[in-house]
């Protein structure tokens, strides 16, 4: 009769278990579907502001006299802008947020003749 009891036991935290689990996993699921909305959300925001972005730039040019589209930065240009933002443009941590003091390796990028 102990076995048996043992193995109820078991069984009923077992039970307990994937209750638990499928818990997580309802909460987890309703914060990918979060994201997911945000992203969409973000990426609409993207192509609107890119949009807007390219329409002023041509009204510009038109205003200006230049014809040719001109892509908004240049790579050094887009590479300045980023370390501005905040964020690693050197090769061991690009893309990464910098923290309040200079990266070395990047300045050192930066200053490059």
């Amino acid at each position: 009769m102990n076995d048996k009891m043992r193995i109820f036991e078991q069984v009923s935290q077992m039970e307990a278990q994937i209750g638990e689990l499928y818990e997580k996993l309802g909460s987890l699921k309703n914060d990918i579907s979060k994201l997911i909305e945000e992203n969409h959300r973000l990426t609409i925001e993207n192509d609107h502001l890119r949009k807007h972005f390219y329409e002023k730039r041509e009204k510009e040019n038109e205003r200006t006299g230049k014809g040719k589209k001109s892509p908004p930065y240049d790579g050094f240009d887009n590479l300045k802008r980023l370390y501005e933002e905040g964020f690693h443009i050197c090769h061991m941590h690009f893309g990464s947020p910098r923290s309040e003091e200079d990266c070395l390796f990047c300045f050192e990028l930066l200053h490059k003749n």
